[in-house]
């Protein structure tokens, strides 16, 4: 069974701590949004998750093995969603999809990416002429093609109309239901039925309750 764990955590940015002692137990189809003031460290956890910053302290592991035997194994599984979509302005939709799907994704899962978020009557739009909502649709279109056990996503409601959170919803809830893990920093309530919470603000130095989720 997937499990990705943290134990003892703390997170230092710029001589700041921000975070410490966390500790969290997240097995197959758990969903966990992660709640807080903003500097409350929700951005910082999710790339403390995604491998793209060391802890200051303590180990995250994946089924038991911690993630720094191999870090590079690590953010294979992850899907970062975070603040920016990065897309190449002269890509159309279709081959910004299709780069990160030949990166280490499923190829063939370009048109269902397209699908899944209305953009294929964008496909051959550059990405620099979309809309910020567009954009958006595409960097969570990623999700599909990479088809990764791990999501982690940081405000990914950002620029979303309704149809298209609930079509986020929708593919939390598939993504939940064949084993996958999901952790999301979002101020705007999104449906995660049966979700786990992490008070970010009860992880706060010098305020430690060391709760795990």
């Amino acid at each position: 069974m997937s499990e990705l764990t943290g134990q003892d955590l703390t997170c230092i940015r710029g001589e700041r701590p921000v975070f410490a002692r966390l500790n969290f137990a997240w097995t197959a189809g758990t969903a966990c949004q992660l709640t807080g003031p903003n500097g409350a460290g929700k951005s910082s956890l999710l790339r403390v998750l995604a491998g793209l910053i060391q802890p200051a302290a303590g180990s995250l592991s994946w089924h038991g093995t911690p993630i720094d035997e191999d870090r590079e194994a690590h953010r294979a599984r992850v899907s970062y969603c975070g603040h920016q979509e990065a897309l190449k302005s002269a890509l159309t939709v279709r081959e910004g999809l299709q780069f990160w799907a030949d990166l280490g994704g499923l190829p063939n899962r370009v048109d269902a990416a397209l699908e899944g978020f209305e953009l294929t009557g964008l496909a051959d739009t550059p990405a620099r002429i979309l809309s910020s909502g567009q954009k958006r649709r595409v960097a969570l279109a990623r999700l599909i093609v990479e088809s990764r056990p791990i999501w982690l996503l940081d405000e990914p409601t950002v620029g979303l109309d309704k149809a298209s959170q609930e079509r986020l919803e929708h593919l939390i809830a598939a993504h939940r239901a064949e084993g996958g893990i999901v952790a999301a920093a979002t101020h705007v309530p999104i449906a995660l039925p049966d979700a786990k919470n992490l008070d970010m603000a009860d992880f706060a130095p010098g305020r430690l309750r060391g709760q795990a989720a």
